[in-house]
């Protein structure tokens, strides 16, 4: 009885002056009958960006859509330096070895090159018998269209850089922030010159790093998702006043809708704000409903810009380089995941992509464009993997050929390099006969494609 007073003696003590038993010296108290009367404080979780980011609900297909791109972008890097190179079309499987950190592989070069046998042609050089690896024709052919195309679209690239700086505050903005979403938006790699440069009348460069919009023009005034609103209006039979403000909102499969969520839904669908193309003033936040409003300019904003882009999509942190320019002084991805039914973030690969959700039905665009087409044929290339095909097969017979072409060449004491540049340049007329139109359909990635 006399430890059972001291006990709850001091668990008393502990309560009044409110001191961890953890911080004193005195031995710690065990949970039992005698001391369910101390206050037990819990830390409230807390409700920050990364863990709204964490409970969001999962989209697989959109995920897988952004693992599939992410191992494209990683060809693309390799193709590049492998194209910056004077020597020669290959490059030794040694030497590529080192650009494992340079293209951001986690695992060895040899391994990545091997799983992509339509993408990656691997040989043996016929002089120092090691493995040598170059580009395959079909996936060049496929490249040069997509440059093809872009050159050709040269002027819808023009136009939406004209829309950009429509929407920003003072009709600038930073060509560092253009030349990040450069592939986004269709530009070629040299578009300060060949569209900044060449079109005077819509474009002025002030400074080295700042393009300003020489004079606005009427018909670009009007927003995409304008086109959706006036389906809506025709189709559905809904009132001017339910679809004027309103956006296309897609949940994900197994979003929890909670008691209230639709009629907050239902009100901010309704209510008015300053459109992309109509002003640059900002909204007050200080007035009646002004964040809201202001927040809403910001998602219009923001849907704009995606569907200004070739694939609907765009890595977070390269978006915020167009909060000062457009005026956003709100946290970007924060506002993005307040709307789960209109955007999307990937966080598969090391960076955090944002998808316009409405573009996209079963991990493929609706609305497919000519250059997303091409890329399109990329991918499916780079999907194919290690499934031989009859083309392959061709190719590997005439390698085995040329082999036994090279053991002819030293039975006949033939010097070296009369018999070593035919032998490439039968490789190439190989590769060069491959059409990049006769790729296996490796659609079957995605549902419905």
């Amino acid at each position: 009885m006399n430890l059972s007073k001291v006990s709850k003696h001091h668990c008393l003590l502990q309560f009044r002056i409110h001191i961890n038993p953890q911080e004193t010296n005195l031995p710690k108290i065990p949970f039992g009958p005698f001391n369910l009367f101390i206050q037990r404080r819990w830390k409230k979780p807390a409700n920050t960006a990364q863990t709204r980011l964490e409970s969001r609900t999962i989209d697989s297909k959109l995920n897988r859509l952004t693992t599939y791109l992410k191992k494209l972008k990683t060809i693309l890097k390799i193709y590049e330096l492998m194209s910056n190179r004077k020597r020669g079309p290959f490059v030794s499987l040694q030497l590529m070895s080192r650009w494992t950190n340079i293209v951001g592989l986690n695992v060895g070069m040899g391994e990545f090159v091997h799983k992509h046998p339509h993408v990656f042609d691997v040989f043996t050089h016929p002089v120092r018998r090691n493995l040598c690896c170059r580009i395959s024709g079909k996936f060049k052919g496929l490249v040069s269209e997509e440059e093809g195309l872009v050159k050709d679209c040269e002027l819808e690239g023009a136009k939406r850089v004209k829309r950009l700086l429509m929407m920003s505050k003072n009709g600038r903005l930073h060509v560092h922030a253009l030349r990040l979403i450069r592939r986004e938006l269709g530009l070629p790699e040299d578009f300060r010159e060949s569209v900044l440069g060449k079109y005077k009348e819509d474009f002025r460069l002030v400074d080295l790093e700042i393009v300003e919009l020489v004079d606005k023009d009427e018909n670009f005034g009007v927003a995409e998702v304008e086109k959706w609103r006036e389906k809506e209006y025709r189709e559905k039979w809904l009132s001017e006043f339910e679809t004027k403000f309103a956006f296309p909102i897609n949940f994900p499969t197994g979003f929890k809708i909670e008691r209230g969520f639709r009629e907050k839904l239902k009100n901010w669908q309704m209510l008015p704000y300053l459109k992309p193309y109509e002003g640059n003033e900002v909204v007050q936040v200080g007035a009646c409903g002004g964040k809201n409003r202001y927040e809403k300019r910001a998602v219009a904003m923001i849907h704009e810009l995606l569907s200004l882009t070739v694939e609907k999509m765009v890595e977070v942190e390269r978006l915020a380089h167009f909060k000062k320019d457009f005026g956003m002084e709100v946290n970007v991805r924060e506002l993005l995941l307040k709307n789960p039914g209109i955007f999307y973030i990937s966080t598969k690969g090391s960076t955090h992509t944002v998808i316009l959700r409405e573009a996209y039905s079963k991990g493929c665009m609706i609305e497919p464009n000519p250059i997303y087409v091409v890329r399109r044929k990329m991918l499916d290339l780079v999907l194919l993997g290690c499934r031989n095909t009859r083309e392959l097969q061709a190719e590997e017979e005439i390698k085995n050929g040329s082999d036994s072409l090279i053991r002819k060449a030293f039975a006949g004491n033939t010097t070296v390099g009369e018999w070593v540049v035919p032998i490439l340049e039968s490789f190439d007329n190989v590769n060069d006969h491959d059409d990049p139109g006769e790729i296996i359909d490796a659609s079957e990635e995605f549902d419905g494609c």
